[in-house]
Parts: C-alpha cells; structure tokens; sequence
C-alpha cells in the first residue's frame, strides 16, 4: 500500500471516481501534501461511507520566488541579447523621461501662465501667442489679442488688473518687436497710460483703495519710461516727447517716494516701486540728456541712479562708466549766480569714477558676475585712456587703450576694440 502522502497526491493529479476508502484507513491519520497546517499537529477523522476528495487549493508560490525568478529570467536574456536589451532599456527610460518632462511643460508652462485668467480669455490668448511666437501671423494675433480683451470684460475682470494691462503691454511688444511697429505700440501704451491716470485720479483719497492706487501708478510710471525709449529711437527720434515721458516718470515717482516719507505709509498702501526700478528710470532719463550732449543735466542723475544700486551688481559699473563720461564732457553753462564748474576739478572726479568702476567690476565674482562685468571693464580702460589724453599723458592714454583692446578681444567684445584701435591709430604720429 502506497503511503498517505503519495496516495493524496496520486489522487490530486487523477481524481478518479468516488469509491470506498479501505477500512485500515480509518485510524490512519490523513495529511495533505504541500498544504501548510495551522499547527504542527495531525489530523484524523472517520470516514463513513462514499467520499469525494476535493480539489487542493492552488498552490501559493512566494513573491520572493516569483521576484528571483524574474531577474533570473530578465538575466538570462540580457546575457543572450545584450544589446537589444540595453537598447530597449534605454528607449523606455527615454520615453518616460520625455513624458514627464512633456507634462511638466505643459502645466508650468502652458496651463501655468493661463491660470489668472477665465477658460474663454485664456482660450483666445492661446492663440493670440501663438500666431506671435511660432506661427507669425499679424493679422490672426491681432484679431484673437482682440478677441481677449472682449472676452475679459465680459467676464467682468478688471480692466486696471495686472492680468489687463499685461495683455496690453503684450500687444504693444508684439507690434514693436514682432512686425516692427512701434508707433502703432506707442498708440498703445499712450492709451494705457491715460486710462490708468484717469483711474487714478478718479480714485483719489478714497478709503480701502490705496494698494490699488499703488499698483496702477507703479504701472503709469514703467510705462511711462518705456514711452521715453520708444520716443527715442533711431527711426522716430521725437525727442521732445521721449523728455517729456521720461521727465514726468522721474517726477512722478520721487513724489511718490517723497509722500510716504512725509506722511508715512498708510494701510494696505504697499511697498512702492523697487530701488532698481527707480535707478533705472533715472538711469533713462540721464541717457536721454547724454545723448543730446547735456551732460551737466545727465550727471546728477547718474549719480543718483549709483547710490541705490548695489555694489555687487554688475550694471554699477556701467552706471559709474556713464557717469565718469558725462563728467569729462561737463561743460556747465555760466549763469549770473553759478560759475562754471573747473575743467581740472570734473576731468579728475571723471577719472575717479572709471577707477573705482574697474576696481568694482574686479572684485565681483560669479554668480552675480556677467556680461555687464567684463564688458565695463573695457569701457572704463578706453575711459581712462582719453582722460589720460585731456590730462596730456600720451603713454598713459597709449597703455589704456592697449589694455582696452586685449581685453575686448578675449571677451569678443566687438566695438570696444574697434574704438580702441581707433584711438591707437591717432595716437600713433604723436
């Protein structure tokens, strides 16, 4: 007779028909083979009469040996096809990094920049960006920038909201930048400007509405010098308006800045523009007065755009190059009660700067160090150079211009060494 164990088995692979169990098996104690017990004891009953063996339960296998039998497998075949293997590995991973980084996009960037704005507006600047920026088609971007803004003021959004007046100053940097228009972004931003003047005015003293007044009059004000620069372009050069927008800028926001000195800040006013904005509206307006050779107006403001931009900025040394060239060239006009300024006295301060503006851009270092660096120490050498010619010292002024030259062209800066050379060139028959 076969043995417990292998007579369970026997009957789990066959299962024949019922029959009568033998009789000496009744005191036999029955164990399934390959079924775990609850406990280590056995198990016996009486068995009357026909039985019908069930089927066992499928057999578990432990997920540590399915794991090991996978990577043996996946072994194996990377030991039979190593290369296809590595491809394929390569080409999932890819795919899935690509994947990720599609969706990232898409939300960061796509889905992101639309979120202040309603589904309908949102929809129309879509397309609006993209005849602007991929599929340049004037007349289709014009139409659906158009189409937004009604969209947006029949959702009833704020006209004067930050979201507005970016899609306005979208539009105006579409006309001047992408189909070379600038009047047209001029007619624009002009009326920006008035409108949120008006609004301005309009809200004047009114309780609750000082942060609102804040926002709107900081973006009079950028508007405003960004005017001033399109009046002063090349192929418009209106330069009556270009003063007149940069003028009121400057006006406007040391008032500004003046009142809440005075007065202090009241609640929920807001912090006002930022020091770099505000040296840089000086900034314009001084480059403004250089151009038209009115350095004695120029100066005061360079000098104040200096002091409220940090030392470790880079565009310092550019500030301190415009300066210590608007001093050489000072040439103060003489009223009853203001004698002209020494030349000697300006040629010196001119000196003063473009040396501490060289020692400035040597000292900065990366991070913060970039292009404005490296190219203001070349414009402080040429500097140097024709401060050295004023003064009379030709070897000295000969030696700048050498170093201004080396020096823009390990940098590539292209009009630096011309400048310099062309400098050289006049020095050479004295």
């Amino acid at each position: 007779m076969a043995s417990p164990g292998f007579y369970w088995t026997m009957i789990a692979r066959t299962r024949p028909r019922p029959q009568s169990c033998p009789r000496a098996l009744h005191s036999q104690p029955i164990r399934t083979a390959n079924v775990p017990f609850r406990s280590s004891q056995w198990y016996s009953r009486p068995i009357h009469g026909p039985q019908r063996f069930s089927r066992p339960a499928a057999i578990q296998i432990p997920a540590q040996r399915r794991h090991k039998s996978f990577r043996v497998a996946a072994h194996e075949l990377y030991k039979e096809y190593p290369i296809s293997v590595s491809f394929a590995t390569f080409c999932i991973v890819s795919a899935s990094l690509a994947f990720i980084y599609a969706n990232y996009l898409y939300r960061t960037y796509i889905l992101g920049e639309f979120l202040p704005y309603p589904e309908p507006v949102a929809k129309k600047l879509r397309r609006a960006l993209y005849y602007s920026n991929h599929d340049l088609q004037p007349e289709n971007a014009l139409k659906y920038y158009k189409q937004a803004l009604q969209a947006a003021a029949e959702c009833g959004m704020d006209p004067f909201s930050d979201e507005i007046l970016g899609v306005k100053f979208q539009l105006a940097s579409f006309f001047e930048k992408q189909v070379m228009q600038p009047r047209m972004a001029i007619e624009v931003l002009e009326r920006v400007r008035k409108d949120c003047l008006d609004w301005v005015e309009g809200k004047r003293g009114e309780e609750g509405r000082w942060g609102e007044r804040t926002r709107v009059l900081g973006q009079c004000v950028r508007v405003s010098v960004k005017l001033g620069e399109l009046y002063a372009r090349p192929d418009i050069m209106e330069t009556e308006n270009a003063e007149e927008s940069l003028v009121w800028a400057v006006t406007t926001l040391l008032k500004e800045q003046e009142r809440r000195e005075r007065e202090g800040v009241k609640e929920g006013e807001g912090e006002w523009m930022s020091t770099e904005e505000i040296g840089g509206a000086l900034e314009s307006l001084g480059n403004h007065y250089s151009s038209r050779s009115q350095h004695y107006l120029a100066t005061p403001l360079y000098l104040q755009a200096v002091s409220l931009i940090p030392k470790t900025n880079c565009h310092a040394v550019i500030l301190m190059n415009n300066l210590s060239a608007s001093l050489s060239q000072q040439r103060t006009p003489s009223t009853p009660y203001d004698p002209p300024a020494d030349p000697a006295a300006l040629i010196s301060s001119a000196r003063t700067w473009a040396e501490k503006a060289l020692d400035i851009a040597k000292t900065i270092q990366p991070p913060e160090r970039n292009g404005e660096c490296d190219e203001g120490c070349a414009v402080a050498m040429h500097n140097l150079g024709e401060i050295a010619e004023m003064q009379g010292n030709v070897q000295e002024a000969r030696r700048w211009y050498e170093e201004a030259r080396e020096g823009s062209k390990r940098m590539g800066f292209r009009e630096g060494t011309e400048r310099a050379v062309e400098r050289l060139k006049l020095l050479e028959g004295t």
